[in-house]
């Protein structure tokens, strides 16, 4: 093998990179000077050596998701993602205010994305059950699945969905990312020590993200923890802009750098104070809009 070859990134080994290439794994160092590159990445590599490459160029991406990096600008996370599935459970207590933030960033990334509530053998309050309506009424998915119910319909659902497409699951510590990861790849520790065997690791290395090839179709970024990305390179108005039901209203506020707060003729108050649009999500965006410092 000689020349440039596109290859997939798989994972974040170290100070290396798992490239896929013809059904194998190959390590691989970057480019001098070439961008941070995210598990997702098509990438142009060359051979290095037995097993080992470098990185020379990535390919455009159809899409990426960023989080913010200290002392330095955002970093991504994954990329060419088709769905962000956001993951939550009625223990711990849903985090909507997460889940906002989340859907906000999906919506300036031109990312689909959806919903997961796991732990469906748990009794679930009414407010709970209000609120996912809310997000059912804007056009979002919604999957009811119990990640410890391997034969449940709800998680043969997701996986059907999940096949042909690349999908990242994201949410609080605790909602059973893991546990539902684990059920719909049953071979997952299996790929994850063959990864770590073929790069000359060990197996607990990684430490961004894994991309994992599902059985009947589709990959499976699994991204460990509670990936908080992009938030804060989003402006006010893109903030706005990630809240579904206030696109149709902004061009009706009276000013064009309409905070949505206290501001005169404000559109998107007015709506959320008649109740055309839920004030619960009107107040959690105030929230992160206060969160965010502009």
């Amino acid at each position: 093998m000689s020349g440039l070859q596109e290859g997939l990134v798989v994972a974040h080994l170290g100070q290396g990179i798992a490239v896929e290439f013809e059904q194998r794994i190959y390590l691989c160092q970057t480019r001098r000077k070439l961008d941070v590159v995210a598990v997702g990445d098509n990438v142009l590599w060359l051979l290095a050596g037995t097993d080992q490459g470098r990185i020379e160029e990535i390919l455009p991406r159809r899409s990426v998701l960023l989080r913010p990096a200290r002392g330095e600008k955002a970093r991504p996370v994954a990329a060419n993602i088709d769905t962000v599935f956001v993951v939550f459970a009625v223990e711990p207590s849903c985090d909507f205010l997460l889940l906002d933030q989340y859907l906000a960033v999906c919506e300036n990334s031109n990312i689909n994305v959806a919903l997961v509530l796991n732990k469906t053998d748990l009794p679930q309050s009414e407010a709970i059950e209000a609120e996912l309506q809310v997000y059912q009424a804007l056009g979002y998915a919604l999957h009811r699945v119990c990640a410890l119910g391997a034969t449940s319909a709800g998680l043969q659902s997701l996986k059907e969905i999940l096949t042909h497409q690349v999908s990242i699951f994201t949410g609080q510590s605790g909602v059973g990312k893991s546990s539902l990861t684990n059920a719909i790849i049953p071979d997952k520790s299996l790929k994850t020590n063959t990864i770590s065997a073929t790069t000359k690791h060990g197996r607990h290395t990684t430490t961004a993200a894994t991309l994992y090839h599902l059985p009947e179709g589709g990959d499976l970024i699994d991204s460990p923890g509670v990936a908080i990305f992009g938030l804060a390179d989003l402006t006010a108005q893109q903030l706005a802009h990630g809240y579904r039901e206030f696109q149709t209203l902004m061009d009706s506020c009276r000013f064009n750098d309409c905070r949505h707060w206290q501001d005169k003729d404000c559109a998107i108050r007015a709506a959320a104070e008649r109740g055309d649009i839920a004030m619960s999500r009107y107040q959690r965006f105030l929230k992160l809009r206060e969160k965010m410092s502009f």
